[in-house]
């Protein structure tokens, strides 16, 4: 089962429980174990505009960018082993993790790499 839009580890487990009583209720024999967090979605703003061709290029190994099929680069962190989307807005999603602080963790790796590629306004 996929428990999708929980704001927190607590509330998918409360979410997942509260569907397989439900699926019980109905009269299926559904029961609630081996409950484990696949991944974990976590985004944010820079609140700076980021220049996505200069991060792309210098970083070619761990990202993809075709800005033709989607408007953000997709880098992929080897450690924490998480995916981010990275937009020229500055907003990042990052994607993945199996924890909440690996999302910190990525966060704080990336933010230094980014900043190197603020757009200066004119």
């Amino acid at each position: 089962m996929v428990c999708a839009g929980a704001t927190s580890e607590l509330q998918s487990k409360l979410a997942a429980r509260r569907y397989a009583r439900a699926v019980q209720k109905l009269g299926f024999p559904a029961k609630f174990k081996g409950f484990k967090i696949q991944n974990i979605v976590a985004s944010c703003d820079v609140k700076f505009p980021i220049w996505l061709e200069g991060f792309a290029s210098s970083h070619g190994a761990c990202s993809n960018y075709e800005p033709e099929l989607f408007p953000a680069v997709k880098y992929r962190m080897k450690q924490p082993k998480v995916g981010l989307n990275i937009f020229a807005s500055g907003k990042i999603v990052i994607t993945g993790a199996k924890v909440r602080e690996e999302t910190y963790a990525a966060f704080e790796k990336i933010y230094p790499v980014v900043k190197e590629f603020r757009k200066v306004q004119q």
